[in-house]
């Protein structure tokens, strides 16, 4: 994991206030206002999705993070930051604010409570 990646990521993000990376997952959480919106794991930057910006990273060819857990592949809601937002500072400024607000709606979302079943 490159430091050196996520510092870079961290200097392009500079106009937008707060933001900084906590290392997690063996790589880096960023956060925006207490809020983690994006991932960066073996120097490939993931941002949150929601219904409102998952489309255009499906537009873009873009893919969710992966991973294996016991025998299981398992899928979050990160998708690969496309060559398109990277390659431009003002347009990876706008999708990331666009996953802050991703990040802001999925924290919103009430919790959902375990079934009780009956024995």
């Amino acid at each position: 994991m490159s430091r050196e990646y996520c510092d870079y990521i961290l200097d392009q993000l500079a106009p937008l206030p707060g933001i900084s990376a906590k290392r997690m997952f063996g790589g880096f959480g960023l956060f925006r206002g207490g809020l983690m919106f994006g991932i960066i794991i073996e120097d490939v930057l993931y941002y949150k999705t929601a219904a409102s910006n998952r489309p255009d990273y499906e537009a873009a060819a873009s893919e969710p993070f992966r991973y294996e857990a016991k025998n299981k592949t398992v899928t979050l809601s990160y998708w690969a930051v496309p060559a398109l937002a990277l390659d431009d500072e003002d347009t990876l400024l706008e999708w990331t604010k666009a996953a802050c607000a991703a990040a802001m709606v999925a924290k919103s979302k009430p919790k959902k409570k375990p079934v009780k079943t009956k024995h």
